[in-house]
């Protein structure tokens, strides 16, 4: 049985802004994963990057400084 712990779970309105995501936060050592989101939220295109809560502030930056369009930012357990 897998733990469950709290993550940040950020949200887009199109896969392409997800990608997007996902590569700049490789390029720049963010941590975190594109993954399916949960279906207690809502995702234009159904997909959320998931990362540690303690880097909700490098996530949201990271959006930020790319330009990334975002639907919401959550933290969940999951």
């Amino acid at each position: 049985m897998l733990k469950k712990e709290f993550r940040v779970l950020v949200t887009f309105p199109a896969t392409t802004d997800a990608m997007a995501m996902e590569n700049y936060c490789h390029e720049n050592g963010i941590p975190g994963r594109l993954s399916p989101a949960p279906s207690i939220i809502s995702a234009g295109c159904g997909m959320c990057w998931s990362a540690p809560t303690q880097t909700r502030e490098a996530v949201e930056a990271a959006a930020v400084a790319a330009g990334i369009r975002t639907e919401g930012i959550y933290e969940l357990l999951i």
